[in-house]
Formats: structure tokens, C-alpha cells, sequence
């Protein structure tokens, strides 16, 4: 039986009007990173020959990049790599969210709340401020920028840019993700995670319109996020003196196996519905290894989250931003009926977010 809760939440619940995405010009093909990546790290001093099956087995055939190939042979400071993040996050913030107020039929007037989920560079003024003028909206919009919620910050920030909506009395949100990951990649790290991450990380951003309670459109449900104790070492950054170091736990696959079920569980739980309530899942794509673990977590068949893999395989790992591209293209083959958005990120968190068509 459904709780007086999510009655109440569903009758008049925000919607999504729209969803657009962008990506940087420079589209890296997996098979040129490949071949050079012994350059990018010191094979006298690095793992990199015994690492390389991991740009093979990552499952990604292409990435974009707001930088061109070369520039990742040298090695830049964090004031350079900042202001990098800066002008393109701007840019590809800007096209996304022309395009999503475009397909929702609405104007910059009608926004009365911006919200913005970024990890990969810092931005004061936010950049909600900065794209304020460029885009046109209202002084008296409301904004919200979020920091620091890595890959769950596409589920966790749309959670609180929905709920930004149930309270608005005019007016609709837009919600918008951005993330240079692979601005973030460092020339001197020789780790493993570094490693990795070279072989995952791409770049883009993704804008949504969520409309006020009342419109039409896909309808948003509760969300929710559990946080796990003394995981703090799981994911996230290291702050270097030339940029963001990334930290990345080989167990996170294990994880997912072991932990996310009964978290989703629970927060479905609390809200009056099971797992035999859904008609399916949108997840963030975090590798191939993480997307086999999604699938043995919710009991599904192998292969089933082809949507996932297939924006991993063309976009690569973009943090916050890939689960709404896969969003985007389940939209786009006629996703119907309730589904539950999840990301995991640093914290070590799960984000949740219901949502039917």
C-alpha cells in the first residue's frame, strides 16, 4: 500500500518539461588515448604496461574533451586547469540550457530557480551567477549551487532542484550539471586511480526544465540518498597543488553488489513501494564493472542496462552528468512507467530519485 506521503507528493507533483545535453569539441577516440598513453605516464615508474587492459576493457569508444589530445602531455597548474573549467563550463552550460528552455517551450522570464551540481572546478561567483546575464534569467531567481557530490550529483541535485519545484508559486526550475572530468587529469600522478581514470573520464553537461506543480510531463516522485559510515576513502578528490587528484577504491564494484540494495530498498520502504513497483532503473554509468554490479544488485540480466552502456561507450565517464544523458536517450525510445534514478558518489553515497511516465 502506498503511504499518505507519496499520494500526497503524487497528486500535483513537478514534471520534467525537458532535457538537453552538450558536449566539448574535441572528441577523443578510445584507440588514440591507447596509444598514448605510455607517454602520459612513465613506464619506469608507473603500472601503466600492466594497466593498459584497463582502456580496453573500460567500454568506451569515444570521449569528448574541452581540451585537445596534446595539451594532457604536459603538465599545468591549477590556476591554468581553473580557468579552463571556468570559460567551458560556461559554454557548454550555456548551449545545454538554450536548448532545454528551447524544448520546453519556455523563456529565461519564466525561471524562478536555478540549480547547479559541479565537482570538477570552483566557481565564485557560482556559476548559476555567471550564466545569469549570459542566459537572460530574472534577478530575482533563486540559486543554488552544489559542490562536491562527484558522480551522485546528477540524481542528488535533481532531488533538490524537484523539491525547489513542489514550493515554487510560480515559475519553473532549471536544473543544471556540468563536469570536466577529464580537465581534472594530471600529468605527473603516476597512480592508479589516475590510471583509471584515463581511461574513463570524459567531459559535458545537461540541462533539465522541471516544471511547477501542475504541468505536464514525466512526474517526478520522492527522492532520497543514503550516506554509509566510514567511507569517506571510497571516492572523491585530492586537493594538489596543480589540481584535483582523483580517489577511486577498487571495491566499489563490491559494493554496489553487497550495499546498494538494501539502501534502495530501504528508501522504497519508506515511501511505500518495492522493487516489483518499478519498471525500471536509470543509473549512473560509473564503468563496466559497476554497471555489471548494478545489474546483479536489482536482480536484472546481464546486458539489460544497454542504455548506460551504450552513453558510456560514446561519452566515457562525465560524473554527475552521465545518468542524465542516459535519462535523455531512454526518454528518446519511450521510456514509460515508474523508474528509479540512482548515482553513487563521494560520501559514500547513493542518491535516489523516482520518476514515471
Amino acid at each position: 500500500m502506498r503511504s499518505a506521503t507519496l499520494r500526497l507528493l503524487e497528486n500535483d507533483p513537478p514534471t520534467l518539461l525537458s532535457v538537453a545535453t552538450a558536449v566539448p569539441k574535441h572528441r577523443l577516440d578510445q584507440g588514440e588515448v591507447v596509444a598514448m598513453a605510455p607517454r602520459l605516464f612513465d613506464r619506469a615508474r608507473s603500472d601503466i604496461d600492466r594497466l593498459m587492459p584497463v582502456f580496453d576493457n573500460a567500454g568506451i569508444a569515444t570521449r569528448y574533451s574541452c581540451v585537445p589530445m596534446d595539451w594532457y602531455l604536459q603538465p599545468h597548474g591549477w590556476r591554468e586547469r581553473n580557468q579552463l573549467y571556468l570559460d567551458n563550463a560556461v559554454e557548454l552550460l550555456t548551449e545545454a540550457a538554450e536548448k532545454a528552455l528551447a524544448d520546453a517551450g519556455r523563456t529565461p522570464k519564466d525561471i524562478a530557480a536555478v540549480v547547479v551540481a559541479s565537482t570538477t572546478g570552483i566557481a565564485t561567483p557560482s556559476l548559476d551567477a555567471l550564466l545569469l546575464n549570459r542566459l537572460g534569467l530574472p534577478p530575482t531567481v533563486q540559486r543554488l549551487p552544489i559542490f562536491g557530490l562527484g558522480c551522485a550529483g546528477g540524481v542528488l541535485g535533481l532531488g533538490h532542484a524537484v523539491a525547489l519545484a513542489r514550493g515554487l508559486d510560480h515559475g519553473d526550475v532549471l536544473f543544471l550539471a556540468v563536469e570536466l572530468c577529464a580537465l581534472t587529469f594530471r600529468h605527473g600522478d603516476l597512480s592508479k586511480s589516475n590510471i583509471v581514470a584515463a581511461a574513463l573520464f570524459g567531459d559535458g553537461a545537461s540541462a533539465m526544465v522541471i516544471g511547477r506543480p501542475g504541468s505536464e510531463g514525466v512526474r517526478f516522485g520522492p527522492s532520497g540518498a543514503h550516506t554509509w559510515p566510514d567511507s569517506l576513502d571510497v571516492m572523491g578528490w585530492h586537493v594538489e597543488d596543480d589540481g584535483l587528484g582523483v580517489l577511486f577504491s577498487r571495491d566499489i564494484p563490491s559494493l554496489v553488489r553487497s550495499d546498494l540494495r538494501p539502501a534502495s530498498d530501504a528508501f522504497l520502504q519508506r515511501i511505500g513501494l518495492t522493487h516489483a513497483d518499478l519498471a525500471g532503473f536509470v543509473c549512473h554509468p560509473g564503468g563496466v564493472k559497476v554497471l555489471d554490479a548494478l545489474e546483479e544488485a536489482f536482480d536484472l540480466a546481464p546486458g539489460t542496462m544497454q542504455d548506460a552502456r551504450d552513453v558510456l561507450r560514446e561519452h566515457g565517464n562525465m560524473s554527475a552528468v552521465t545518468v542524465l544523458f542516459v535519462l535523455q536517450r531512454m526518454l528518446r525510445r519511450g521510456l514509460t512507467g515508474r523508474h528509479m534514478m540512482t548515482a553513487l558518489g563521494p560520501g559514500f553515497t547513493a542518491g535516489f530519485q523516482l520518476l514515471e511516465a
